[in-house]
């Protein structure tokens, strides 16, 4: 009943909206003088009014049916050590790559803990994403500056940001080091003074390498340009490590070996996967036809690797994967948009923890499709799956996630999630290949369809 008098509200203000409209599009007085009847300063405007002088909205939409902790039980759970903390930077999607390997390492050797250096990858990440974007620029020297690839390249040169491809590239060329080879520095926990300075000195070697002579020039002087950025990222960062020393230790802390390694040679020791053929990426966008392969077009790390690529599933499709996983004790990278409805004191994303429609006298009709398409919402934030809780049909209740924000932040580092907001505002999942259904592996054997740099959905995680 009160959706239906609002929508009869909402019809009569509109035909007198209309009819105050002037023909040129814009606010005239006679339309300022509708619009103002909007507010009439009664008690339960003004009450509203009072409290948002001096609170957030958040604080105010709160649900207070909904204050109860949920439940922290559930049925089936990875086993994980310790939570990480990316501290002030973007690098989500790194940390959560690590944080699945890391899970692996630590049950298969038995170790109290451990922790890979997030600080060495990252900077071949910058190093990569760097001459990404200057070969980029090469590549397009022909095209004017007002072409939209090279306008977006321009308004996108570097960032923290970045995808599950990203980690698997990088590993699987540089390797991994425990976090005690390469320690974090301030540059690299706080990034934003270090990633506004890389961003304007590659602007300005954009330019240079638009000017040069030929295409030859410009590959020499790009050498020189990222000659200087390796110095700079070094004394933000550190010097990565090419060989080092590490001492296992199991649960007790007793020595199990100490050996010398390098980056490589560590990773394929503990780890050993190929992590570029072992995994596949899946989606649910329902902006966007099901059981298609897509590929975003400069959405990855290095220059000859691997662009962000696809399949689009119905979110019970992908449900069936992630289920599968955890009841085998793997972890998964996941992204979602974590910023919708989360309640960050408690870590829980439900639908129920705020009401803004109450607080607002207003409805939120639109669905997913329609989010996505109005660039309302999209994938934010990557973090690893661990955990669902499963009913007496096997059907999920709840999910968490292992977060990356510290071990004090959420419910214990991690963030609990109920099934309906993993309906609305879940996004991506990458599985071990083993855990796929073939019919499900078939759909990558599809030509994909390439998607532009700049499609709403597909900005970097972070």
């Amino acid at each position: 009943m009160k959706k239906q008098i609002l929508l009869v509200s909402l019809l009569i203000i509109s035909v007198f909206v209309s009819n105050a409209q002037p023909k040129d599009g814009g606010i005239d007085a006679k339309m300022l003088e509708q619009l103002r009847k909007g507010y009439t300063a009664s008690p339960d405007q003004k009450a509203v009014k009072n409290a948002l002088a001096s609170n957030s909205i958040a604080t105010l939409a709160i649900n207070g049916d909904n204050l109860a902790m949920c439940d922290t039980h559930f049925s089936h759970r990875v086993k994980t050590k310790g939570v990480t903390d990316q501290k002030s930077s973007g690098r989500c999607w790194l940390f959560t790559g690590l944080n699945v390997l890391r899970a692996k390492m630590i049950d298969k050797y038995k170790l109290a803990n451990m922790e890979f250096a997030q600080n060495y990858c990252s900077f071949y990440d910058l190093l990569e994403k760097s001459n990404l974007f200057l070969q980029a620029i090469i590549d397009t020297r022909s095209l004017g500056l007002d072409d939209r690839k090279v306008d977006w390249l321009l308004k996108n040169p570097i960032g923290d940001g970045g995808q599950f491809t990203g980690v698997a590239n990088i590993i699987m060329k540089y390797g991994v080091v425990p976090k005690e080879a390469m320690p974090e520095t301030y540059q690299s926990s706080n990034t934003r003074e270090m990633r506004k300075f890389l961003s304007l000195k590659l602007r300005e070697y954009a330019l240079a390498l638009r000017k040069a002579e030929s295409d030859a020039a410009a590959s020499a002087l790009k050498v020189s340009q990222l000659t200087e950025i390796y110095r700079f990222l070094v004394e933000c960062v550190g010097v990565p490590p090419t060989e080092f020393e590490w001492t296992m230790r199991n649960r007790k802390g007793e020595v199990v070996s100490t050996e010398k390694y390098t980056p490589k040679s560590f990773y394929e020791k503990f780890i050993g996967e190929d992590l570029e053929n072992n995994y596949i990426m899946v989606m649910n966008d329902p902006s966007r036809e099901y059981g298609k392969v897509y590929e975003i077009e400069y959405d990855r790390h290095m220059y000859n690797g691997e662009n962000w690529l696809y399949v689009n599933l119905p979110i019970e499709r992908i449900k069936e994967l992630a289920i599968a996983s955890i009841k085998d004790n793997t972890a998964m990278y996941f992204s979602c948009d974590v910023g919708k409805y989360f309640n960050r004191e408690r870590g829980t994303l439900d639908l129920a923890n705020f009401d803004y429609e109450s607080l607002f006298r207003t409805t939120l009709p639109m669905d997913k499709r329609e989010r996505i398409l109005t660039h309302a919402s999209g994938s934010t934030h990557a973090m690893t799956l661990i955990a669902v809780d499963l009913d007496e049909n096997e059907k999920p209740r709840k999910w968490m996630v292992e977060n990356s924000w510290g071990k004090t932040s959420g419910y214990r580092g991690n963030v609990i999630m109920t099934d309906e907001w993993f309906n609305e505002y879940m996004f991506r999942l990458v599985v071990e290949r083993k855990y796929v259904p073939q019919d499900i592996l078939d759909m990558y054997k599809q030509t994909p369809i390439m998607l532009p740099p700049w499609d709403p959905m597909f900005a970097p995680e972070k």
